[in-house]
């Protein structure tokens, strides 16, 4: 059952609430403006450090045999990467030959959302609808019920145990006759489910001290659940996955039969009665190690290791990928990677002109809010100003970015700009004008129908003298 709750706010705390949104909006406009700028900045230096790296290159064709002629050398090879080091997670007492190891932590638990519904009333109150709902799912940290707004859910949360994500990284990984660096090993993505070996008694441990968490929660042992599919409605595909896999693993393992809240099966740790049917409180513990792999590095030599590619405008380039793959390849793909960064980095800076633009003059929309009507015709006016003039500020200053950068780029994009402020400044206006007249024409009341007058008689005919 959802749970609502309404607020109302008075004129007069939104109108104070629209002068102060004033300041706030002039940051945004700022950190939009200047987020821009940098980007532009950014998207030029990366492309032409690119475009250095991609000429200055050079193929490393035997990686197992140290060649002094590539000390200094911007190579690319591909290699076996590989470590002779030994990790261990000391808190469960496992441990693997592997060039990482990692722990990762998920609790089940009530979760919150919210959708809010806001109406303006005559005389400029705004009622605002705010519904809750809740669901059991799968989070990566514990949630704090004791906030929920629904009383009925508030205090619902526990856990069994807490524990912390953790990783583990060799520091010794080679690359044929070389080493990796930490930035570069830890690039590597070679994930395989670690197996479980941990100590009987201290699977005993965590069952006992699990018990009482339990216990202290939910009372005395109830009758075991039957396993049933976890809840699917907060659950997504993969954490479905998860979930099948573990109630799999575990029905082809024999866990011990002293031990009725830890269950440990494959790569996963279970803490809970049935891992079928979690309950609100149970924890899984997956662990996972990065093994060797083939991977291509594509850095600069120095002695037995790597660093970064500097550039002549001191922009730094360094990659490892998985797999083997050629210099074009890594620099085509950087490209695109730097193009989509370029783009989403663009759209978010508008989006925050326009916003700052919005917060600026949105008081103007706010005075009007004693009339519901006359504010949503003006605010629908001041929205599509707004958005044109963000538009345009944007596109001159990515303009005058590129300016420096690229003139001919810049000057059209220059061109542009006045084009759009020339259409909205003349042939704009009377477009707009039409807008707002059908606007107030969609919501003005029909007009009761006026009956018609009967038709006149018709005057008598004078005779003639």
């Amino acid at each position: 059952m959802a749970y609502q709750e309404v607020t109302t706010t008075g004129y007069g705390t939104r109108v104070g609430n629209s002068f102060k949104a004033i300041g706030s909006g002039i940051l945004l406009f700022c950190a939009g403006t200047a987020l821009l700028w940098w980007n532009e900045g950014r998207a030029v230096k990366t492309e032409k450090m690119l475009d250095e790296a991609g000429s200055a290159y050079v193929e490393m064709p035997n990686p197992d045999k140290k060649d002094a002629s590539l000390e200094g050398e911007l190579v690319c090879g591909t290699a076996f990467a590989t470590t002779e080091d030994s990790l261990a997670d000391a808190e469960f007492g496992i441990g693997a030959k592997a060039i990482a190891i990692k722990r990762t932590v998920e609790y089940y638990q009530w979760t919150e959302q919210s959708s809010e519904k806001k109406e303006d009333k005559l005389g400029g109150k705004e009622v605002t609808t705010t519904t809750y709902t809740y669901s059991k799912a799968w989070v990566s940290r514990p949630v704090e019920s004791a906030q929920f707004k629904d009383p009925a859910y508030q205090n619902k949360n526990m856990v069994l145990t807490t524990i912390e994500n953790a990783e583990q990284y060799a520091e010794n990984v080679t690359f044929g006759a070389y080493k990796l660096s930490e930035s570069l090993i830890h690039s590597i993505s070679s994930r395989e489910a670690l197996d479980l070996s941990i100590a009987e008694d201290l699977l005993k441990q965590f069952d006992k001290n699990t018990q009482v968490a339990y216990e202290r929660f939910y009372g005395a042992k109830q009758q075991t659940p039957v396993q049933q599919p976890a809840e699917t409605a907060a659950v997504s595909d993969s954490a479905k996955a998860v979930n099948d896999s573990i109630n799999n693993a575990i029905a082809n393992a024999q866990n011990k039969k002293d031990l009725e809240y830890v269950h440990q099966a494959g790569n996963v740790l279970y803490f809970g009665r049935v891992p079928g049917s979690p309950e609100v409180g149970d924890v899984r513990v997956t662990f996972e190690k990065v093994v060797p792999a083939k991977v291509t590095v594509m850095a600069v030599v120095e002695g037995d290791s790597f660093k970064p590619f500097k550039a002549k405008n001191g922009k730094r380039f360094q990659t490892l990928v998985m797999g083997k793959k050629t210099g074009d390849e890594i620099i085509e793909a950087e490209q695109e990677a730097n193009n989509m960064w370029t783009w989403a980095l663009r759209i978010i800076g508008i989006m925050m002109v326009i916003g700052g633009l919005k917060g600026i003059f949105g008081f103007i929309e706010t005075i009007l809010k004693v009339v519901p009507f006359l504010a949503g015709i003006f605010g629908w006016g001041v929205g599509i100003v707004c958005t044109v003039v963000g538009v345009v500020w944007s596109l001159i200053v990515i303009a005058l970015a590129w300016l420096f950068y690229r003139p001919i780029l810049g000057i059209t994009l220059l061109v542009l700009a006045a084009f759009l402020i020339w259409v909205f400044a003349f042939k704009g206006k009377d477009k707009l004008k039409e807008l707002a007249q059908n606007a107030r024409n969609k919501n003005a009341a029909p007009a009761a129908p006026q009956p018609q007058a009967a038709p006149a008689a018709p005057a008598a005919e004078q005779p003639a003298e």
